[in-house]
């Protein structure tokens, strides 16, 4: 296992790049700890799968290095990293059993015999596929496939990351608890690296210790899960995560408080900085209702079985609150309260509000 660094990374397919718009990845600053679990997270085309192929070393960057504790692999080809990645698809082989498939990465490189045994029947206890060491892979299921292929990258014990390109892409929904189970287990039992790459916020809060989310590019934030809900350091990390998303509202800030459709909406602390475009942050998780507060008329309430999603309008600007019971009936007019510990100021889309300390 590695400590894996990238250092000013930054990567064109472009032959001569003009401007940041000409890159697939801007610049990237980030520090992996050996054995750590993360994850990279965000939609389509930000340039996850672009990061993912630069640590394996099948892309050079055009800027920048990689460094795995402290040898510095940006020029060396994948062969010679030490990574094992596991894809959408599974990788494996149908004609041979379970077991020969678990065992084909270290008889490549000449392991014996004993250590094989043994490595294999410590993978297949840990992916309770034990009783099917002599089934051929080709009857498996596919989320028994997608076992094997994670097995086949856990199963070397000399690897500096394993690293998981959208691997429950192709599982079946009700499948997918059980996989991303047995993957945070295993990840606890072997302490190995490891990288999830995936637009899923499911799948990467609940594997990784740290994610990443990333945005046209670029870096937006990387922090724990509790710390992305709680406190988005961008307006597209709080949209990204949570359903629904933070509420995004256009407002003025003025000192610890924020204008909101004419009215005055207390704030976690002071903001700084000015001009740009300024909104108020707050997840519907935070908004609720009272005797008082600001007016508005409910336009539609959504019974989603744990808790009651309700859209309303202030003024002009739609916002929506998250309520466990009692939710307001469709046309109703209502007072809204916004907690101020979770209520905060974006300019340009980036937080300008100072956390209070206690």
């Amino acid at each position: 296992m590695a400590q894996i660094k990238l250092s000013n990374l930054r990567h064109s397919y472009m032959p001569a790049p003009k401007g940041p718009e000409d890159y697939a990845l801007k610049e990237i600053d980030v520090t992996w700890r050996d054995g750590g679990a993360y994850a990279l997270l965000g939609p389509s085309g930000c340039g996850k799968s672009t990061l993912l192929n630069i640590i394996s070393g099948l892309l050079t960057p055009s800027e920048g290095r990689i460094l795995f504790d402290d040898q510095d692999v940006t020029a060396l080809p994948p062969d010679q990293r030490n990574i094992a990645q596991v894809f959408q698809f599974p990788v494996i082989y149908d004609t041979m059993t379970v077991g020969e498939n678990l065992a084909f990465p270290l008889k490549n490189r000449g392991v014996d015999a004993a250590t094989i045994k043994r490595r294999v029947d410590e993978i297949a206890e840990m992916l309770d596929v034990t009783d099917m060491l002599g089934t051929k892979a080709s009857g498996l299921s596919p989320d028994n496939k997608q076992k094997i292929s994670m097995g086949r990258g856990l199963v070397r014990d000399d690897v500096n990351a394993v690293m998981f390109d959208e691997p429950l892409t192709v599982i079946d929904p009700h499948l997918k608890w059980k996989l991303r189970s047995k993957l945070k287990e295993l990840h606890q039992r072997v302490q190995a690296t490891m990288i999830y790459v995936t637009h899923d916020q499911t799948e990467a809060l609940t594997f990784a210790d740290e994610v990443v989310v990333m945005q046209d590019g670029e870096v937006v934030q990387i922090g724990t899960p509790v710390e992305l809900f709680e406190r988005p350091q961008h307006t597209f990390v709080g949209h990204f995560i949570g359903s629904p998303g933070m509420n995004v509202l256009p407002c003025e800030a003025k000192g610890d408080r924020a204008i909101f459709e004419g009215h005055e909406v207390m704030l976690e602390g002071p903001t700084h900085g000015d001009g740009g475009r300024t909104d108020l942050g707050i997840r519907p998780e935070y908004v609720g209702f009272g005797e008082t507060g600001i007016p508005a008329q409910v336009t539609k309430v959504s019974d989603i079985g744990r808790h009651f999603v309700v859209s309303a309008m202030v003024g002009n600007t739609p916002l929506k609150a998250v309520v466990e019971h009692n939710a307001p009936n469709p046309g109703s007019h209502v007072f809204l309260k916004f907690k101020p510990e979770h209520s905060r100021v974006y300019r340009d889309g980036w937080i300008v509000t100072e956390e209070r300390t206690q």
